[in-house]
């Protein structure tokens, strides 16, 4: 946006006696404490020999409640780890050389599909691409912005010898992520459950089992067992057989980059780890028997991480105070918020909204740009969007689903309405309300400041400028 468009949309009318912010409102940024300090001086002292990465896996397992972690330097990387992890326990085939069909070249999910929540990131459909296999994308709910379990039981019923699910929490949120484990051991699949946003937030269930793994007695201590309605609160990246965190930069807590692969099995956390160093074999040479990466975090990255994860109880408390303020204030006959669902605890990391005014927004999206026109009484996205960058407030558009990007458009996806290839010309000639709520929240949801720095003041100013955006 020029100076000149950020001027004109500030002198607007509507707009009057609201003044530019005298510092930029950002989205969400990382705290910095004395303990970071402390630690990356334990790092250079011991010369990174891998110290501040052990105890940061150590620390994320206890707070977790889980066996192991395996610290890496982004949450892309653990994800990846895990679906080879997952290809080797249903296929054999992780190795980077040998595939499900035995052929040599391929990748470890060679020629097999595994079901994928569409409203997501690119990253996590990635690793699926990466391996040869196929991504099918599963719709979200509408009690959450996650994968629906409805419209997953429906994939099982078209394709039942999928074996691979991979789910996210969208924005700290937890889906419904109980179901969705009883739908996956149902069917013998195992579980991916990607917690990078929701890091920190838990989920009531009946009954916690605890993993095969080695610490998880040790674990346990670290496990929040409020007991309420005959269950306790388990924390989400625990469901699943396996559990990816992401710390991007700005996450719940974060550092330049980090990410951790959680499992319940020592076999896993130490090939996962072994995959990640380069697969180097205990030789005093360079002897290579599987396929490596470079995805191991490096011991500064390790000790900003365990500086902030010692505050992560109170960046929940302050994410969950923005989250209830704009609750609060925020007319709800125009704007919805990301709901909460039942028997959860959300870690609130990125607020986010839908514009639900009876006057319909009226805005256009092509692959690269938008247009909208600025009507009384009701607000597009992408107008909100440019109000509060004018102002110097910081915004975004939501995800924009995978099945709608060009690299995966032509891979199939699930609604309620069933497969999406199915009714691509069906009843087209008559009024047919279609199911892609993921779709939906594109279309009209944005994400807004949820920076835990922001002040109170700052963040009436933010409501201000969103109310003030439907009146023109």
């Amino acid at each position: 946006m020029t100076d000149v468009t950020a001027k004109w949309i500030r002198e607007q009318a509507r707009f009057r006696g609201i003044c530019e912010f005298d510092k930029k409102i950002l989205l969400s940024s990382p705290q910095i404490y004395g303990d970071k300090t402390a630690f990356t001086h334990q790092a250079f002292e011991g010369g990174f020999d891998g110290t501040q990465v052990k105890e940061l896996g150590k620390e994320i397992s206890r707070y977790m409640g889980i066996g192991y972690a395996v610290p890496l330097h982004s949450g892309a990387a653990a994800l990846h780890m895990a679906v080879k992890l997952a290809a080797e326990k249903l296929y054999g085939s992780s190795t980077g050389i040998a595939t499900p069909d035995g052929v040599g070249k391929g990748g470890a999910l060679y020629g097999k599909r595994a079901f994928c929540s569409d409203f997501t990131e690119q990253w996590m459909a990635a690793p699926v691409v990466y391996e040869g296999g196929e991504p099918v994308f599963i719709d979200s709910s509408d009690l959450d912005w996650s994968m629906d379990p409805e419209v997953l039981e429906l994939a099982f019923g078209k394709y039942p010898e999928v074996k691979l699910v991979i789910m996210n929490h969208a924005y700290g949120f937890p889906g419904q992520i109980a179901e969705i484990r009883r739908i996956c051991d149902k069917h013998g699949a195992l579980l991916v459950e990607c917690a990078g946003e929701s890091f920190g937030a838990c989920v009531r269930t009946e009954s916690f089992e605890t993993g095969s793994g080695g610490n998880d007695k040790e674990a346990a201590a670290g496990r929040r067992e409020e007991e309420s309605d005959g269950g306790v609160w388990k924390k989400t990246g625990t469901f699943g057989d396996y559990g990816v965190l992401d710390f991007r930069r700005d996450g719940i807590i974060a550092g330049s980059s980090g990410g951790a692969l959680l499992v319940r099995d020592f076999y896993a956390s130490e090939k996962a780890a072994y995959w990640a160093d380069g697969a180097r074999a205990a030789t005093p040479w360079n002897q290579h028997e599987e396929l490596g990466y470079r995805y191991g975090m490096d011991d500064l990255a390790a000790a900003v991480l365990r500086g902030q994860l010692k505050h992560i109880e109170e960046h929940i408390a302050k994410k969950k105070a923005i989250y209830e303020r704009y609750l609060d204030n925020l007319d709800d006959d125009l704007i919805c918020m990301i709901p909460e669902g039942e028997g959860t605890q959300p870690n609130y990391w990125m607020p986010c909204i839908t514009c639900e005014s009876n006057i319909q927004f009226m805005e256009t999206r092509s692959e690269r740009q938008y247009t909208y026109t600025v009507r009384h009484g009701t607000a597009a996205p992408m107008e909100i969007y440019d109000v509060l960058t004018a102002f110097g407030a910081e915004s975004r558009p939501v995800y924009k689903p995978m099945s709608m990007q060009p690299l995966f458009r032509n891979y199939e996806h699930f609604t309620l309405d069933g497969a999406w290839r199915c009714y691509e010309n069906f009843r087209r000639d008559t009024f047919w309300l279609r199911c892609d709520r993921a779709k939906q929240y594109f279309e009209s949801g944005l994400c807004l400041p949820g920076d835990i720095r922001m002040t109170e003041e700052e963040q009436d100013k933010v409501i201000e400028i969103i109310l003030a955006c439907f009146y023109e």
